[in-house]
């Protein structure tokens, strides 16, 4: 999933591998149509689906993210101008007629001119930084869209109990169980392909996007799914015990 750099030395402002958001989506499809063939029909894979869905759509998301926001840069720039045209004609009308200044009246322009040099500097920052805010506002948005993804999967996975499966003792108000001990693992498995790949998409925002704040939201997503998968290798580790299997071989298809 990484995308190598030909000349074998890294690009100004690249680095030399980078993911490749087409081969993802491409894992991403495969793993919607493994998930298809062996469970058709299921929640599962309704939110794979939802996932490819994203994983097209990132694709555009980052294009936008590369391009830059002409009408912004445009307004920031004429406000700039605008900024200094109205320090220089102030400055202007702060000078004696007759062109000579006492030191006191030294001391008041360059304390006025302080002044204002920083709230023009404030300014100017703010209109500067309005182009990457406005991108930082939306790909947060959708990694938040992703974080929500994750929060699904492991939502699908969370009555795939491995102990309700190997033993007896369900309750009226248990889940019905409908999926073998293998069946159960093969499931399991799918979900942390999921979740290993939603962070995968989430990590593209943060290589392309050079901000702290998106690169803290894709560390989070990065853990939150980490922390789901290791919490299903869990369940799947209980179910790769010798007494799994034998359970699996005395149930009927």
């Amino acid at each position: 999933m990484t995308s190598p750099n030909p000349t074998g030395s890294p690009r100004w402002g690249r680095p030399a591998l980078a993911l490749d958001a087409e081969r993802i989506v491409g894992t991403i499809e495969i793993l919607d149509r493994r998930i298809g063939e062996r469970f058709p029909g299921s929640g599962l894979e309704h939110v794979c689906a939802q996932l490819l869905h994203i994983g097209r759509q990132t694709r555009e998301h980052l294009a936008w993210v590369a391009r830059p926001i002409l009408y912004l840069r445009a307004a920031t720039w004429l406000a700039a101008a605008l900024v200094v045209v109205a320090v220089v004609a102030a400055f202007a009308t702060l000078r004696p007629a007759g062109g000579d200044l006492s030191a006191l009246d030294a001391v008041q322009l360059m304390e006025s001119g302080l002044q204002d040099a920083v709230f023009i500097g404030v300014g100017l920052f703010f209109l500067i930084s309005l182009e990457n805010r406005v991108k930082r506002r939306r790909a947060l948005g959708f990694i938040r869209e992703l974080r929500a993804l994750a929060h699904i999967v492991d939502m699908h996975q969370l009555t795939k109990d491995p102990h309700r499966v190997l033993q007896d003792g369900d309750t009226a108000s248990s889940p019905k169980r409908t999926l073998r001990p293998d069946q159960l693992a093969r499931y399991l498995d799918y979900c942390t392909e999921m979740l290993s790949l939603t962070s995968k998409v989430a990590a593209l925002y943060a290589e392309r996007f050079d901000d702290s704040v998106v690169l803290q939201a894709v560390d989070e997503v990065e853990a939150l799914t980490t922390g789901l998968s290791r919490k299903i290798w869990q369940k799947i580790m209980l179910l790769d015990q010798p007494g799994a299997a034998a359970v699996s071989a005395a149930r009927p298809e």
